[in-house]
């Protein structure tokens, strides 16, 4: 192809003149650049935030509202509190995962948990009380989640959360830290979660599926006519932001699942 082009530049207007080499010169070199360049899809993409959804589907059952209690101490009630929390599918353009926000919590004000595909590790990005924000990366070992922050620029404190997945309706949220130049760490806090009595996206249910994250689809959707389901209101907010586009990345996921060895 640059051959072609090179001989049309050569014999366009300005012929074989400097003009017409240099001309040429400096198209080779934009077309260089532009063949060699990396064309991965944008962050914000359908295709990058199809892939983060893959990585997330883990967690999929955690979407509904929990109730939670919080003991400083293993076993003791002195401290203790009662908190509630909403976890939805986010899905902006710059910001694919899963949200949890607390009510009456005495640690985070919100969390989004994520995943990078560069470190193929997990992330939590956190808003703690103050509206200041902390960031957690780590790996899923089987049932437990263990997440770490780098070390905080005042304390050099580095906190770990180990998040142990009981039960459908059951998970536990320990919080630890420890000073950077120390080895071990100290409890802060558990908090236990037990699922709300009303569970908006069961495992299991055996009924309509969620189009965007294969979890329960419990909120319908409609578009041209034809009714969908989604498991919450970040992802029907996401299927209404563009249906079309939605619907094609699940027929495309669709495909890739019949078509699998």
């Amino acid at each position: 192809m640059l051959g072609v082009v090179s001989k049309t530049i050569v014999n366009a207007t300005w012929g074989g003149s400097p003009k017409g080499v240099w001309f040429h010169g400096v198209l080779l070199g934009v077309l260089s650049v532009a063949l060699s360049c990396d064309c991965a899809e944008p962050p914000g993409s359908l295709t990058a935030q199809s892939a983060a959804i893959h990585a997330l589907r883990a967690f999929k059952g955690l979407v509904g509202r929990w109730r939670g209690v919080g003991q400083p101490k293993r076993t003791s009630v002195q401290g203790a509190w009662q908190e509630n929390a909403d976890v939805i599918w986010e899905l902006k353009p710059q910001s694919t995962g899963i949200r949890w926000d607390f009510e009456a919590g005495k640690l985070w004000k919100s969390a989004v948990l994520g995943y990078a595909d560069t470190t193929q590790l997990y992330t939590l990005k956190t808003t703690l009380l103050d509206d200041s924000t902390r960031t957690y990366q780590g790996t899923l070992d089987q049932k437990r989640l263990v997440l770490e922050s780098a070390p905080e620029v005042l304390t050099t404190d580095i906190h770990r959360l180990t998040m142990t997945f009981l039960s459908e309706n059951r998970l536990t949220m320990l919080f630890e830290k420890r000073p950077e130049q120390q080895s071990f760490y100290t409890r802060v806090a558990e908090i236990g979660y037990q699922r709300d009595g009303t569970r908006l996206a069961a495992i299991g249910s055996g009924g309509p599926v969620c189009l965007i994250t294969g979890g329960a689809g419990i909120l319908p959707v409609v578009y041209q006519g034809k009714t969908y389901y989604v498991c919450c209101t970040g992802c029907r907010d996401a299927f209404h932001d563009d249906p079309a586009g939605t619907l094609a990345e699940y027929e495309k996921t669709k495909f890739k699942q019949a078509t699998a060895p």
